[in-house]
């Protein structure tokens, strides 16, 4: 039994030794890794100490990695999406939050062409109204998903939006933190989508989309209007279809999307079976959950909320809740 014990003790040294140096070694290649990262920097225009100092602060982050390699490939239903991501107690929250800023988002609504309530439910959405910001330190977490290769050059275009967004003094090195893929503040922005889209509201210098409300709700609001918002549209409405509908037709390609006089033509009804409205606007059919899930005609806003993020089910969230802050419950 000492043998054994005594092998099993051994054992266990070897494989945290093993561990170690494996560890060792990974940080040992990203060091080198974030050497020509530096002189990339430097030859794309960064100050040399600017970029030592910066750098100096940055490393090999593998919880990123793993994250970045590990994402979940479980398909919840829209259902369920929606159970999470527009609970009740969210709604409550975008209502209060609405009239509490309903001034400043007013303001805001009418400069930019956008509706409050889809600022708002963006918002929402994204960061929980800023309470969920992520806590990564962006430049490591850029870098070691730029290192880790699988997408190298998308990761390091970000990795220098973020040092552009640094070096113009937007946000202190110390408060530089985002999700784990480098999404960034309230409105978790990419880097390279800040240096778009980002506004600073209240003239203090700093486009400040992690603390400043202003800031944060004129940054959405101008992404938003730069991707073609209608502020006298909406996003689209949930819809039922006639038995022998062709289902082909669905889709948000361009050559799919038609006038509702076509979609009534073809058997789309109203969620209750009533006609469709007699307006001249065009509409794509989306199914997220295929034939026997819930189906949605969604309007030109809807296809701006996909440039946002790419996900039906996500632009399915954001209309519903900035439909549920429209009603006040």
């Amino acid at each position: 039994m000492k043998i054994i014990k005594h092998l099993t003790a051994a054992m266990c040294t070897l494989l945290m030794s093993v561990g170690s140096y494996a560890a060792d070694s990974k940080d040992a290649e990203f060091d080198l890794y974030k050497e020509t990262l530096k002189q990339e920097a430097v030859a794309q225009g960064f100050g040399k100490q600017f970029v030592d100092n910066v750098f100096a602060t940055v490393f090999y982050r593998p919880t990123v990695v793993k994250a970045d390699n590990n994402q979940p490939e479980t398909k919840i239903t829209l259902d369920k999406y929606l159970t999470t991501r527009v609970p009740d107690w969210k709604v409550q929250q975008a209502v209060a939050l609405m009239e509490e800023n309903k001034e400043l988002l007013t303001q805001i609504g009418q400069q930019y062409g956008v509706q409050p309530r889809f600022i708002v439910a963006l918002w929402g959405n994204e960061s929980n109204f800023g309470k969920i910001q992520g806590s990564h330190p962006v430049l490591s977490s850029l870098a070691s998903l730029a290192f880790e290769g699988r997408r190298e050059d998308m990761f390091k275009k970000q990795l220098m939006a973020a040092l552009t967004i640094l070096q113009e003094g937007h946000v202190a090195l110390k408060d530089f933190n985002g999700s784990w893929a480098g999404a960034m503040g309230q409105s978790q922005f990419m880097p390279t989508s800040f240096l778009h889209y980002a506004v600073d509201y209240d003239g203090d210098g700093k486009k400040d989309i992690w603390s400043t409300p202003a800031d944060v709700f004129a940054s959405i609001a101008n992404f938003l209007s730069s991707e073609g918002w209608q502020n006298e549209g909406t996003w689209g409405r949930q819809v039922s279809v006639i038995n022998n509908f062709d289902f082909a037709l669905a889709g948000l390609e361009k050559d799919k999307f038609k006038p509702l006089s076509f979609w009534q033509a073809q058997g789309v009804r109203r969620y209750d079976g009533k006609d469709l409205p007699d307006v001249d606007i065009n509409a794509s059919l989306i199914m997220p959950d295929g034939e026997k899930g819930r189906l949605y005609l969604v309007y030109h806003n809807f296809h701006t909320l996909m440039k946002w993020n790419r996900s039906s089910y996500f632009g399915v969230s954001v209309s519903y809740l900035s439909e549920r802050i429209k009603r006040g419950h």
